[in-house]
């Protein structure tokens, strides 16, 4: 056991620390001359560059890419054959391109270079990388879905000059493939709805030896072979290597993804202009704290998943690549009679994606629907897991918590305040001179003893592990990775040292199965010792954020495992990190089958498998609280639902009002965390002043009674990719009116509507309503109703505005607990609103919270109908050989309140419900109260206590 310090002297030491910590925060405002425009990054410009030439020279322009028709071979779903691209110097460069097409209806079209694939290129420097173009993304990003179709066949009604493939559900989908220029068509039911290198800025940079280039030469050479920025000079080994592609939506005008950004979820345009950016999106994973707002600007993550909507309509492309990223958007229309503007006028969004190196690798899904694009993609990168109970619920955050003494406190004070909440979190100070798995022995000598108290109230811990280590002898950590080489190593072979919290540092390098394998180890209770079950993961900076890297990352010219350079990975490096560290959480000890929990603040296309993601070191401001809206929801719809933001913002102090509406609307984050920096005032829920303090409560209590609910909503999201807060155009694709609303959002499939106020002073919210459905408020059931208007709802300091649509059946628990997990056994509440046809659904998940024995049939899967005045439960789950175990256990879990809300006239006049349990009346009533209520509110009616068992069949005939 540690050595326990006196009180003083512990405190004392405390102060020192902080003051220290102090001392090494980087600049709290985003230094924006740190990271690179478009115009300073070589091959952005260069693209951009050739986009405007191609752009100038109008139909006078011919792409030099052409297939070679009699290279293309067509076989088991898959299109083999050459691209030629003829340079100015009329050198042919030979392409070899790959089209498969994949029984989900996704095409996949990878397109890469000859020469590299086979070696025949000069590296420069001595450098011992690759020489071919990377292509292991699909290894880390990629799951499943690329079973080739069964069923796609070469059209026999071919044009000169064209190859097309029939292919998806009913042959109803067609690629159009045109050999010179090369270019590709995407068709469903005959419309072209993608289209590739229409514009003609196919760009792949291909190997050339580095040679004194001419002086009247048309190429600026400038940044081929190496290019310097802010100090830092990248050698670039392979020399220039990018590409780029335009990638076309005709009749879209709305695209949305490609987090992650903070601006709006409708995407802009980047080509200047009123309302527009100047610059592309970027991704390239970064440590930008205190970010801009309404910005192309990169952050910590990238998924580079584009989908384009219109009425009816949902498209979208995926592009497989793990380097830095730029993506221009650009929007144009035409009409069929110029004469008549704005009449059967129609819009085209043009992208046009630039990486800097790896292989062009595209995906295409063709939809129609929204949903079938979080399928479709889901299958493809994996659906988000499924997380424990405690991961929905409230948590409780700051940088830092310094003592175990402090943590048992703000413990103990939420419980004297009546205020729930499940997880406290350690940031970095936590550690032994900031050395990971340990423990300060002045500040935590006694970390067991804290995990135990949390454990009595069914609480949990999250602690920081990041991915740079100390470089310290005697450091075992540190001394072992060193020895074994597993660090990353940079442009001379030897272990990169960089600086990041603990000042100089190496960095684990979880590209390489060995130093993963190893890395997971650590989290054994007999390596990290002082951690116990209750103890979960945190694994920030991992962009990787250098402290005094280029752009505060790692230099690109990095080695990793595999002789990759840091270029080609860089974007897909936090995954590797998080695949290891969730392997840990699964092995910790022999014969545990606990669910992991993970925070990662960097993330790529199939993180959402393995961990929750937030949207980094925001500020207290209400910009930022709004910001937060849609880039929660465009994380959904991109495949990676579990998402939240810093509820209160990290950097600065914010006032009551701030906070309270900041609460209300984190509420509605699928993950629900309080977080700050050091240097701001201590603002836990109940350290905040009446009345103020009162409204946090009841926000974290409708969150708390509505868990059963959001364990349902992630379920469904594990199973299908369905996003768990859903914008307005994925729940009502067709009304062109809400397709670019992102500041109100759906609740999973509960009908729940809510815009949460985000703007200081205001008292209500106007809430838009798409369909002609009745909606009535949750707290009063005051009815809305009205397709295609605006509804103004109040919304005084205490309220959440919250509306419920016609046709749910919602589950909740209203009995207040402490914690997630001292709910486990309480009845539950239904309550009912009804459809214009007087009928409602809903479905509710139940497992134990925990494990894996779902996997083997412990589980409730419910789904609820309300018809003909009679409610009814079915079982819609799969036995297996758990099923029969985990119901007994449930068994005396019942209903213990049934609402109906607006229900028939008619039932004024009774008194009672009867129930049905198995097929078998049981012979009781249940005793139903019908209160009447003014115009403009919905009556409703209760039944108390039907005592149906949550997992039985059964009906209540009213």
């Amino acid at each position: 056991m540690a050595r326990s310090w006196p009180v003083s002297v512990r405190w004392t030491l405390l102060l020192l620390v902080v003051i220290l910590g102090w001392l090494v925060i980087p600049g709290v405002a985003v230094k924006r001359e740190s990271f690179k425009y478009c115009s300073q990054s070589g091959f952005c410009k260069r693209n951009r560059a050739y986009a405007d030439e191609v752009s100038a020279k109008g139909s006078s322009w011919s792409s030099p890419y052409e297939l070679e028709p009699s290279t293309i071979q067509f076989k088991d779903s898959q299109l083999h054959g050459i691209i030629v691209k003829t340079t100015s110097e009329n050198e042919k460069v030979r392409l070899p391109l790959t089209v498969s097409f994949l029984e989900s209806g996704a095409a996949r079209v990878v397109i890469d270079e000859e020469k590299r694939l086979k070696g025949e290129i000069d590296i420069r420097h001595n450098s011992q990388i690759r020489k071919e173009r990377y292509n292991e993304a699909e290894k880390w990003a990629v799951v499943g879905g690329l079973d080739l179709s069964k069923s796609a066949t070469l059209n026999a009604n071919t044009e000169e000059g064209l190859t097309k493939v029939l292919y998806g559900p009913g042959s109803s989908f067609q690629a159009i493939i045109r050999h010179a220029p090369f270019d590709v068509e995407f068709q469903r039911d005959g419309e072209t709805h993608v289209q590739f290198n229409k514009q003609g800025y196919l760009n792949m940079e291909h190997w050339r030896p580095k040679l004194e280039p001419e002086e009247d030469s048309p190429e600026d050479q400038s940044t081929w072979w190496e290019e310097t920025f802010d100090g830092n000079t990248d050698s670039k080994p392979r020399g220039p290597e990018s590409l780029g592609l335009d990638i076309s939506f005709p009749g879209y005008s709305h695209v949305f993804g490609i987090p992650e950004h903070a601006d709006s979820l409708s995407l802009r345009e980047t080509r200047g202009g009123s309302g527009n950016h100047e610059d592309p999106y970027r991704l390239y994973n970064s440590d930008i704290f205190e970010y801009e707002l309404n910005s192309p600007m990169t952050l910590y993550g990238a998924i580079p998943l584009m989908q384009a909507h219109r009425k009816d309509s949902t498209v979208g492309v995926f592009w497989l690549n793990a380097a830095e990223t730029w993506i221009d958007i650009v929007k144009s229309s035409s009409s069929a009679n110029p004469l008549s503007l704005g009449v059967g006028s129609k819009t085209t969004t043009h992208s046009h994606w630039i990486s800097e190196a790896g292989q062009l690798d595209v995906f295409v899904f063709l939809g129609p629907s929204p949903r079938d694009i979080s399928k479709i993609y889901g299958e493809l990168t994996g659906y988000t897991q499924l997380p424990q109970q405690f991961a929905i619920a409230y948590h409780q955050c700051r940088w830092n918590y310094v003592t175990d003494e402090d943590v048992k406190e703000v413990d103990a004070q939420f419980d004297k305040y009546q205020i729930p909440y499940d997880v406290i979190w350690l940031d970095v100070d936590y550690t032994d001179d900031r050395k990971y798995f340990t423990w300060d022995p002045m500040t935590f000598p006694n970390p067991i003893s804290m995990e135990e108290q949390l454990d009595d109230s069914e609480r949990k811990l999250v602690v920081l592990i990041d991915p740079h280590i100390k470089n310290e002898d005697g450091y075992f950590v540190s001394e072992k990775m060193k020895k074994q080489g597993f660090a990353v190593k940079n442009k001379d072979g030897n272990i990169y040292d960089g600086h990041c919290w603990p000042g100089a540092s190496n960095w684990i390098d979880c590209f390489n199965p060995e130093a993963a394998k190893w890395w997971s180890t650590l989290y054994r209770y007999d390596k990290f010792k002082g951690s116990s079950p209750n103890v979960f993961i945190w694994n920030d900076m991992n962009e990787p954020s250098v402290f005094d890297g280029p752009e505060v990352t790692m230099p690109k010219d990095n080695i990793h495992w595999g002789n990759w350079e840091h270029r080609d990975i860089h974007n897909v490096n936090g995954v590797t990190l998080l695949n290891s560290t969730f392997k840990a959480l699964t092995s910790r000890k022999k014969g545990e089958n606990r669910r992991p929990f993970i925070l990662t603040r960097s993330y790529y296309a199939g993180a959402q498998r393995v961990a929750a993601m937030w949207t980094g070191d925001n500020q207290a401001t209400w910009d930022h609280l709004a910001i937060t809206l849609p880039m929660v929801l465009n994380n959904g719809i991109s495949g990676f639902p579990f998402a939240g933001a810093d509820v209160g913002g990290f950097f600065h102090n914010p006032g009551p009002e701030l906070l309270t509406r900041w609460y209300q609307t984190g509420i509605w984050y699928p993950f629900f965390r309080a977080h700050a920096h050091i240097e701001t005032r201590r603002r836990e829920p109940y350290l905040i002043s009446r009345p103020h303090r009162d409204y946090i409560s009841q926000a974290l209590r409708l969150r708390y009674q509505l868990l059963p609910a959001w364990y349902t909503a992630f379920h469904e999201a594990s199973v299908n990719g369905t996003p768990i807060v859903r914008p307005q155009f994925y729940v009502h694709p067709t009304d062109e009116q809400g397709f670019a609303l992102d500041d109100q959002l759906y609740f999973g499939s509960t009908g729940l509507l809510t815009k949460p106020v985000v703007s200081e002073g205001a008292n209500s919210a106007d809430i838009y309503i798409s369909d002609d459905e009745k909606y009535y408020d949750y707290f009063d059931y005051t009815v809305y109703q009205g397709a295609k208007k605006r509804h103004i709802i109040p919304a005084p300091i205490e309220k959440v505005p919250l509306l419920m649509q016609g046709g749910h059946v919602l589950p909740r628990k209203d009995r207040p607990r402490r914690s997630s997990g001292l709910m486990k056994w309480d009845p539950y509440t239904l309550v009912i609103t009804l459809d214009k046809n007087g009928e409602a659904d809903g479905t509710l998940y139940v497992d134990d919270g925990e494990s894996y024995e779902y996997q083997r049939g412990a589980y409730i899967h419910r789904s609820f109908h309300f018809q003909d005045s009679v409610l009814s439960s079915h079982d819609i789950g799969t036995k297996g050989s758990k099923t029969a175990e985990y119901l007994k256990t449930m068994s005396h879990v019942k209903v213990e309140k049934v609402i109906v809300v607006d229900p028939p006239k008619e039932w004024q006049d009774k008194v009672s419900v009867t129930i049905i349990e198995d097929g078998v009346t049981t012979g009781t009533t249940a005793s139903m109260q019908y209160v009447s209520q003014p115009a403009g509110k919905a009556s409703y009616a209760v039944v108390k206590k039907p005592d149906v068992a949550i997992g039985k069949t059964w009906r209540i005939e009213f």
